[in-house]
């Protein structure tokens, strides 16, 4: 566990501390989910139950009280059950929750329907995620309607439920320095296997066997599942976003967009780079690339503590709006095209988003109708893109079908920034002097 006992208590303490007097906050664990008949997804625990526990099993929930006589927190979990931690491993148990994980007092949870209604009652502020876990939504119902029913006996049911997303969400946004470690971590692996995918691809292979090479580097290096599903896309597949197929055939003269990065303690890597196939970028795929490059380190420049969120995708924006004139793939004039939006056939997404537990992490990217201020320990990805359709017509055919985009996790820091993935190459040339040196001396070991 990277994440000490320590910093997950100065989390709750923190939580609580933004909490009203009277209140508790309610947080279940992620259930699990069957993949197919009576086999299961390996269990990934839910981020907000994570990052306030650390506590790695299902069947949980995790109440915070503060201000509670014989103790502040305290978490429901399954019992230790020597028959069933035979089959399905080891589990903590009540002793396991107090000693290891630091709960103030732990039940188990099938004692929950009969503790959890007594520890709401006479709260006057329920702090929870609603909507979030449909059947546990349904079950904390049942409670509350019990506690109602007994309102002419004295019982207090709570006055108000508040979103505990919204505190707890804004929390997450600033990492700290033992979450820069691990999502450096996290980077480190995911740039090693981004080199490694690299050195392998040769054509004639299949999309899968890079992703394999991905995959194989991740989990030698302890991350055990991606952050993401593996994008390996070659040719026409790059023009496709979210492509995860991962069938196709690699040919000459293709590119290869890989986006894909490790989870490590259930911290997200968030990695794109896009290389040719036989190792030499043609004119055009070049022109394009380091188009992209270009507008990558515009959105660079403006990045660190002050400037506002959109600042990096405006410059992106630019950017390759002016290449594309230059190019002759658009025409007219600059500022008339970026106000038209005539860059989004090519360039149709965001140039980033909020990155750490989740791969497309919490956080509001406007507050008070205005763009989010940059401040330290955010860590955001910066990801331009060119796409051009292999189907359109408007333009000669060797554009066609050229998909790039180039992908870095950056972190906020108090004097600008620090781009976490910086161990893979970006430059052109370094990429094609990469793939020249593996095949002068053969596949990776």
């Amino acid at each position: 566990m990277r994440i000490s006992k320590q910093e997950y208590t100065r989390r709750r303490k923190a939580l609580m501390d933004q909490m009203v007097p009277g209140s508790i906050a309610i947080l279940p664990a992620a259930p699990v989910h069957v993949r197919s008949r009576d086999t299961e997804y390996q269990y990934r625990q839910d981020s907000d139950f994570q990052y306030l526990t650390g506590f790695p099993e299902p069947e949980a929930v995790m109440a915070l009280i503060p201000g509670r006589e014989h103790g502040e927190y305290v978490l429901f979990c399954r019992e230790k059950d020597p028959e069933r931690e035979l089959w399905d491993g080891y589990r903590a148990g009540q002793t396991g929750a107090v000693a290891d994980y630091g709960a103030d007092d732990a039940f188990p949870i099938t004692d929950i329907d009969d503790i959890l209604p007594g520890l709401i009652e006479g709260r006057e502020r329920v702090y929870y995620a609603l909507g979030a876990n449909h059947e546990f939504d349904m079950q904390l119902t049942g409670w509350l309607h019990a506690i109602r029913s007994k309102a002419r006996m004295g019982a207090e049911p709570p006055k108000e439920f508040v979103a505990l997303d919204h505190l707890l969400h804004d929390m997450r946004l600033y990492k700290s320095a033992a979450e820069i470690k691990v999502m450096q971590a996290a980077a480190d692996i995911s740039a090693e296997a981004h080199i490694r995918a690299m050195q392998a691809c040769r054509p004639g292979m299949y999309e899968y066997q890079l992703e394999a090479e991905l995959q194989y580097c991740f989990m030698r290096h302890g991350s055990r599942a991606p952050a993401y599903a593996s994008i390996v896309a070659a040719g026409r597949n790059a023009c496709i976003l979210h492509y995860t197929e991962n069938t196709a055939q690699i040919r000459d003269g293709d590119l290869v967009l890989i986006d894909a990065g490790c989870e490590l303690d259930c911290y997200a890597s968030d990695i794109t780079r896009t290389f040719p196939a036989n190792g030499r970028f043609t004119a055009e795929q070049r022109a394009i690339y380091d188009l992209v490059l270009k507008a990558q380190a515009a959105a660079f420049a403006v990045i660190g503590p002050g400037r506002d969120w959109n600042e990096a995708h405006d410059a992106t924006v630019r950017v390759i709006t002016e290449g594309l004139l230059e190019l002759g793939l658009l025409q007219g004039e600059l500022d008339d095209l970026i106000e038209a939006g005539a860059y989004r056939p090519f360039y149709m997404h965001r140039a980033g988003h909020w990155l750490g537990m989740d791969v497309h992490d919490v956080g509001e990217y406007r507050v008070g109708g205005e763009w989010r201020v940059l401040e330290p320990g955010m860590v955001m990805t910066v990801e331009p893109g060119i796409y051009i359709a292999a189907d359109n017509e408007n333009l000669p055919a060797r554009w066609r079908g050229i998909g790039i985009r180039i992908e870095d996790d950056v972190l906020v820091t108090r004097d600008g920034h620090q781009i976490l993935t910086g161990k893979v190459p970006r430059e052109a040339d370094e990429i094609e002097a990469l793939m020249a040196e593996a095949r002068a001396v053969g596949e990776p070991a």
